[in-house]
């Protein structure tokens, strides 16, 4: 009786080079999307410098402060003892802000936080440029109106070289997040970094942007 011949299908490369031009079209129209120009970036070069350069009778638009970048970050010292917390917040962070996020590790040891060197306590996001606006746009309009009994930001909270740091103390004021599936309320700071000089300078351009400040008296 003769023996079968058993015949090896060879591998559809069509069908992996159509899924690889299928994912590199994808990535490209990522790309495409963050390039687009946003709305806050628009009424930043057309309105805000312009209220700027006549606010502090600048000589030369190049003097006008811009928002450089926004950090986003949240320190989950309880990922020391549940490794769960960590994944979670990693979700959250990427969630709200639509790119990945990086894990900070600890630098030192501390034996009375059970801590040891490179342990995992927080995530940290750096926005820049359209994904950074999107994301200033998103928080103003969307995310603030949110927070209970909001009354206002603090205008207290500059450092002196014109950037400003505020807390929020939870995740659920995003609507990215699904309050039904979140395993933990988890806290975080947003730094917004500028180019300004001076605290007043930087006051000014993120009021303009539509940070709802407290009235001054």
């Amino acid at each position: 009786m003769a023996e079968k011949k058993v015949t090896k299908q060879a591998p559809a490369k069509g069908k992996k080079k159509d899924e690889k031009a299928a994912e590199e079209s994808k990535q490209s129209t990522l790309e495409k999307e963050v390039r687009v120009p946003s709305r806050l970036g628009i009424i930043y070069k057309k309105e805000i410098v312009p209220s700027l350069v006549s606010k502090f009778n600048y000589t030369t638009v190049m003097q006008v402060p811009h928002l450089d970048k926004i950090v986003v970050n949240m320190g989950v010292g309880e990922a020391v003892s549940d490794q769960k917390v960590l994944e979670e917040a990693i979700k959250t962070m990427e969630a709200i802000t639509g790119q990945k996020s990086i894990v900070r590790k600890a630098k030192k040891a501390i034996s009375n936080f059970k801590l040891r060197e490179g342990m995992s306590i927080g995530v940290k996001t750096t926005l820049r440029r359209e994904r950074m606006y999107e994301f200033l746009d998103r928080f103003i309009n969307i995310s603030l109106p949110r927070v209970r009994d909001f009354r206002g930001l603090s205008d207290k909270s500059f450092d002196g070289r014109g950037n400003y740091t505020l807390g929020i103390k939870e995740q659920i004021i995003f609507p990215e997040i699904n309050v039904d599936k979140i395993v933990k309320i988890l806290g975080m700071d947003i730094t917004f970094v500028t180019t300004a000089r001076t605290d007043s300078e930087a006051y000014e351009l993120l009021a303009a942007f539509g940070l709802p400040f407290r009235k001054k008296n």
